[in-house]
């Protein structure tokens, strides 16, 4: 049994150690949101935020986020820079076919939290592990601007 602090709830989880996040994240603890993309971290459609730092699910053995705070895309919005990062996604239509969105709004709600005011840069630097096969790109920097500006 591995105990893993999922949303701000503690899960007991029988799994082994090796297990990656992803797959207890889906398969065992019933949170769909986060998705498999490419299984080695190269994506980031898999990205959760492990006490407040964007993580590749997918590679990230649960034996290595045991006792952690996790926080997947189910909870983000209860967060405050989370609700305002989902705001200006939904307000700017970033979405078009959405399947890496989980994971970029877990990476953008990592880089808000630890900078308010990020130049360009700093946003595609945040960002850069996290691709977008629809290349929404443009509007996903904006949405980032946009909730930046609401923070401020």
């Amino acid at each position: 049994m591995i105990t893993l602090n999922l949303n701000g709830t503690d899960h007991e989880l029988d799994v082994a150690g090796d297990m990656p996040l992803l797959w207890a994240l889906r398969d065992v603890a019933n949170l769909t949101g986060t998705k498999y993309g490419c299984g080695m971290a190269l994506c980031g459609a898999c990205t959760v935020n492990v006490e407040g730092q964007p993580t590749r699910s997918c590679v990230t053995p649960v034996s290595a986020v045991a006792g952690k705070r996790i926080t997947t895309i189910e909870a983000v919005g209860d967060d405050a820079v989370g609700k305002v990062v989902q705001e200006a996604w939904r307000q700017l239509d970033v979405v078009q076919c959405g399947y890496c969105q989980s994971g970029q709004i877990m990476a953008a709600t990592a880089l808000l939290s630890s900078n308010k005011a990020p130049t360009d840069a700093d946003i595609d630097a945040a960002m850069s592990g996290n691709i977008c096969r629809c290349a929404t790109y443009v509007r996903i920097r904006a949405a980032i601007h946009e909730a930046a500006g609401q923070l401020a």
